[in-house]
């Protein structure tokens, strides 16, 4: 809670020091009230003793002035309480808005082999669950107990005034209430940890279960996907309920010594009446002492758990912002120009913790030109391609650019020069134009028009009702794939980038759609340096160069023709796609 403090509070410290005042206010109209009791009894009831200190105004008057004194410091602390409660909810929301940007921002920055670790599931429990509890904690709890404290100081302040040999008996119970609410603390503590792992499971299995609701659907395991979330549900619930008991067992726990207390002190009191050592107004008054410093340590109680969720949820919220990026830029990172002229592999390695994936890399791209990489699934194709950019690093070797290392350049000067075409291309749930217009800064109508015409894509978009303001849906859903495909071709026709990533831009399209995305990545393809990861070898037959992978090393490199001739792997893939291919000797079955 200090780095919450520190972070977060200390911002807000001259509206959180009001909110203390305002909670010492409370505390200390709550402690006026309690000790007006005594004269204010005896005055009503004809008992003169403890009466002689009061102004004659309130003597002369009784039935106005008592009340009336009650009545205004009832009103102050119901302007405190509220002075108290408004700037708790102006600080702690705030301080939740910020928590859920700084978290937001580092899981988009974070490194995509780290973010890949992990379900999506799991970071969205965190920004939408456990900020709020932090806040929960460090605002509202944290203030209300400080207030809650100062009326139990108040109150015993009050009780030592009024009788203290009383107070001292009732001092004893203090060390048996405290260890029962550490004990229920404990459990708080315990069950809270839990609930929030499961609030991740929980977020996790239900958006598997709607991000795949086709497959769900179609193997028929509606009441599988039922039962596996309530499953966690039910786990959830669990400890939830463990932690409600424990929390809510605490006041109880605490009433009980109250009443133990009380029933003590009401003999206790019978007796020192009978000698005329307590008049009725000051048993009144410590009796309401009591139960209000009986009241505030029920509250304390609860709010032990509060505070004990809070921690568990600051420490897993700050695990995640302490990530940082290990892809970043070096200090005076270099700009790459726009017409670099090679783009070069060199001895270039990549691993999965201890799992390697591509070894001993190396080719060189002419500017212009097509580089096809091809090969059995799982040969490293597309993490070739993820290197580009820098969504992975490399464990050996390098990349350059003109004989510049790409970790000597600056992430957001590299990522600007690329423009990536994938399989299945995410589309955003906003309209069409802001969807092609996505990443390239402020553009005109004219050109996102233009973006699309290239990309075969204005004719379906202007039969739509809405047209270019006809909204996608959720990762496009009331689209076609040749549709989306065509979309994000025009976004990377508008962003106008030298380099060229397509990763399967075609092999998720039937016949008719293929051939109207080919021939708008023939045109994207146009004066720009592409890399093409393909399945289906007809994409990539006039490539400038082909680079054929197999368990992570280049194989065979060469043009179509060569590598037909060749007689290769590449040969036996082609003779399985190409009817019209014959299979050269070499690899021929007998």
């Amino acid at each position: 809670m200090v780095r919450v403090w520190t972070q977060y509070l200390a911002p807000h410290k001259a509206r959180l020091g009001f909110a203390v005042a305002c909670a010492v206010v409370v505390a200390a109209m709550t402690v006026v009230m309690t000790k007006w009791l005594e004269p204010s009894v005896n005055l009503l009831f004809g008992i003169p003793k403890g009466t002689q200190n009061l102004p004659d105004f309130i003597l002369a008057q009784p039935l106005i002035w008592v009340p009336g004194v009650i009545a205004a410091a009832a009103l102050v602390r119901f302007v405190a309480q509220r002075g108290l409660t408004t700037t708790l909810n102006l600080v702690g929301n705030g301080l939740v808005g910020r928590i859920q940007a700084q978290l937001f921002s580092r899981l988009v920055h974070a490194d995509l082999g780290r973010l890949q670790k992990a379900h999506s599931g799991q970071y969205l429990s965190s920004v939408l669950y456990d900020a709020d509890l932090v806040r929960e904690a460090a605002s509202t709890g944290l203030v209300n107990y400080v207030q809650a404290a100062l009326i139990v100081l108040g109150s015993l302040y009050a009780m030592f005034t009024l009788d203290w040999p009383m107070t001292l008996a009732v001092l004893l119970a203090g060390p048996v209430i405290s260890a029962v609410m550490t004990k229920y603390l404990k459990q708080t503590r315990k069950a809270a940890q839990g609930a929030m792992d499961e609030t991740s499971s929980l977020s996790t299995a239900i958006m598997e279960s709607l991000d795949g609701i086709r497959i769900v659907k179609v193997a028929n395991q509606e009441a599988f996907e039922e039962d596996r979330v309530r499953t966690v549900i039910d786990r959830r619930q669990g400890h939830l309920v463990k932690g409600a008991n424990a929390r809510s067992m605490a006041a109880p726990a605490t009433e009980v010594m109250t009443g133990l207390l009380l029933a003590g002190l009401i003999a206790y009191v019978g007796w020192r009446a009978q000698s005329g050592a307590m008049t009725a107004g000051s048993f009144f008054a410590f009796l309401t002492a009591l139960l209000t410093a009986g009241q505030s340590l029920r509250q304390l109680a609860g709010l032990q758990g509060t505070l004990s969720v809070g921690i568990a949820a600051s420490r897993r919220l700050f695990a995640a912002l302490d990530i940082e990026p290990e892809i970043h830029d070096k200090p005076g990172a270099a700009e790459l120009p726009r017409e670099f002229q090679t783009v070069t592999f060199d001895k270039a390695g990549f691993a999965y913790g201890d799992t390697p994936v591509l070894r001993d890399i190396s080719f060189t791209a002419w500017a212009g030109a097509s580089v096809a990489l091809v090969g059995p699934s799982g040969s490293g194709k597309s993490t070739l391609l993820n290197l580009l950019p820098r969504f992975f690093d490399l464990t050996d070797g390098d990349i350059r650019f003109d004989g510049l290392s790409h970790r000597e350049i600056g992430l957001t000067s590299l990522r600007s020069r690329i423009a990536l075409v994938t399989q299945d291309p995410f589309l955003f749930d906003d309209t069409i134009r802001a969807n092609i217009a996505y990443g390239n800064g402020t553009v005109s109508d004219d050109d996102i028009r233009r973006a699309a015409r290239d990309a075969a894509a204005e004719d379906f978009i202007e039969a739509l009702p809405d047209g270019y303001d006809t909204r996608v849906g959720e990762a496009g859903s009331r689209l076609s794939g040749g549709q989306k495909q065509r979309i994000a071709i025009a976004r990377a026709f508008l962003k106008d980038a030298p380099l060229l990533l397509l990763d399967e831009a075609t092999s998720a399209l039937d016949t008719q759609s293929e051939v109207k995305v080919q021939e708008a990545l023939e045109r994207l393809m146009k004066g720009r340096t592409t890399f093409v990861v393909a399945h289906r070898l007809s994409t990539v037959r006039h490539a400038d160069q082909i680079l054929v992978l197999d368990k992570g090393e280049v194989v065979e490199r060469g043009t179509h023709d060569s590598l037909i001739r060749a007689g290769g792997l590449y040969a036996s893939l082609a003779a399985h796609q190409f009817e019209d291919t014959p299979v050269p000797e070499a690899v021929a079955t007998p």
